[in-house]
């Protein structure tokens, strides 16, 4: 995004340097009869004309862009190889007693162990 264009101090210092440098060109050429003060006074000027020129040209530039600050490295993280898990097969089934209940008649019954394999 770019910053709007200043119209305001940058242009009227640049235009007060334009009208400055006119006046000067302007004056008549020195005479020898001349004094050392006026050119106290012409080389004041100039530096003044310098200065202000310099000031313009300063504040007329743009600003320099924001610096961008980026995401940190990521730590470094070390990962152990996990050791290897074997599973043995089966050896065969798995078998366990359980008690069930048999019926001897309609209203006795009684407990007996049975192996139960899966």
């Amino acid at each position: 995004m770019r910053a709007p264009t200043s119209y305001g101090l940058p242009r009227l210092g640049a235009g007060a340097a334009l009208v400055a440098a006119l006046f000067v060109t302007a004056a008549p050429p020195a005479q020898a009869r001349d004094n050392v003060g006026a050119a106290i006074i012409g080389g004041a000027a100039a530096g003044v004309l310098g200065g202000v020129a310099a000031g313009a040209i300063m504040n007329g530039m743009q600003p320099p862009p924001p610096p961008v600050y980026a995401a940190p490295p990521p730590r470094r993280v070390y990962v152990e190889e996990p050791e290897p898990v074997y599973v043995r097969p089966r050896r065969g089934p798995i078998c366990h007693f359980e008690r069930r209940k048999v019926w001897l008649d309609d209203e006795s019954f009684t407990y007996k162990r049975v192996e139960v394999c899966e």
